[in-house]
């Protein structure tokens, strides 16, 4: 278990899943699964599919080590489920670009996954989900340069991705975290020595945002 500290108060989580391929639209979807495919990654048996994380790999940290140069973040909108309410926040689904060419889901294993300190009631942002606006930059020479930017409307409805989990049950017990998909990269997936991320909520007029170091470790034989 582990206990992540939000502005509202604490979330523990025993439970961490990653919903993947979550592309609301079939073009957008392909053209992320190409770019994965430049890297390496082979193409998904069915989509969406659910991978299972350990809990502990969830950090709120500003700087996480990786081993090696071949790790990358990837902004996405993430579900915590509580005994009162269901709660959003931001978080990046970090990964092992090289592992992942091995194994996905060996790959999501390897890496921390950083999340923010600033959680929602999702009942607020509910009825604007389409709306709200999800981005993350990286650092290129000094540089802060958009990564991924569009609108959560491009990402399957997260009652949606909820119930594909559960079997069609579309709460989230307690305990669980869920990350929901991420968009295609601007330029292509790279590695950055940080990385940041936001949502934003253009009707309530308030954001999310998060950014953590990323210290590559040396590999050795």
């Amino acid at each position: 278990m582990v206990r992540l500290a939000f502005d509202v108060g604490t979330a523990d989580i025993e439970d961490l899943v990653i919903a993947g391929w979550t592309g609301r639209d079939v073009a957008a979807l392909n053209h992320h699964i190409e770019e994965l495919k430049a890297v390496g990654v082979q193409p998904p048996s069915s989509v969406p599919l659910y991978y299972r994380v350990a809990a502990a790999l969830l950090t709120q940290a500003d700087t996480i080590q990786v081993l090696g140069e071949d790790s990358s973040g990837e902004a996405e909108p993430v579900l915590v489920g509580t005994p009162d309410r269901l709660w959003v926040t931001l978080g990046a689904d970090h990964t092992d670009r090289k592992v992942e060419g091995y194994g996905v889901a060996v790959s999501k294993q390897m890496c921390p996954k950083p999340v923010g300190r600033t959680a929602w009631r999702f009942e607020e942002v509910e009825p604007h989900w389409d709306r709200l606006i999800l981005r993350s930059f990286v650092t290129e020479a000094g540089r802060k340069v958009l990564y991924q930017e569009g609108p959560l409307a491009s990402i399957r409805p997260p009652r949606e991705l909820v119930a594909g989990w559960r079997n069609g049950d579309k709460r989230l017990p307690p305990g669980v975290a869920m990350f929901c998909g991420t968009l295609g990269a601007i330029g292509g997936i790279r590695p950055s020595p940080r990385f940041d991320m936001e949502i934003e909520d253009p009707v309530l007029g308030r954001k999310i945002a998060h950014g953590y170091q990323i210290r590559s470790l040396p590999v050795v034989a």
